[in-house]
């Protein structure tokens, strides 16, 4: 079975990488939108240089950040980025159905709670029933 060719919006991947900045912000949602009208913050700018030399080869190191706000790019597909979590950094390799979405949204800051069963003593009737027993 032939693999379907990915689009955003009705543009291919190769579409999406030609186009500027301001071109792609129309194409995104109006919250992301809204978010990359304002410009990027400092720390925003680093990790997309960063991002751009490691695609070049020129950047050796891996990629660590705490910039979970980012909106992902088509420049940043196939990179690898380590996004801390609040307690370590978790890795998330970008790919194309994650554009327009921020890098936050794929490492979850909670982690999901497995209660086991109860112990001996932990409720009443389990003490009710170790009386009966004797």
């Amino acid at each position: 079975m032939l693999k379907k060719e990915f689009t955003y919006r009705g543009k291919t991947m190769e579409e999406l990488k030609k186009l500027s900045l301001n071109e792609f912000i129309k194409l995104i949602p109006a919250r992301q939108r809204r978010t990359l009208s304002k410009g990027f913050t400092e720390q925003q700018k680093r990790l997309l240089l960063k991002i751009k030399k490691a695609k070049d080869g020129n950047y050796k190191k891996i990629i660590k950040t705490h910039c979970r706000n980012l909106i992902i790019l088509p420049e940043m597909i196939d990179s690898v980025i380590y996004v801390h979590s609040g307690k370590e950094f978790s890795q998330v390799r970008i790919n194309e159905e994650m554009i327009g979405h921020y890098l936050g949204e794929f490492v979850l800051t909670r982690k999901r709670i497995a209660h086991s069963s109860p112990g001996v003593g932990a409720t009443k009737s389990s003490s009710s029933a170790a009386t009966k027993k004797k």
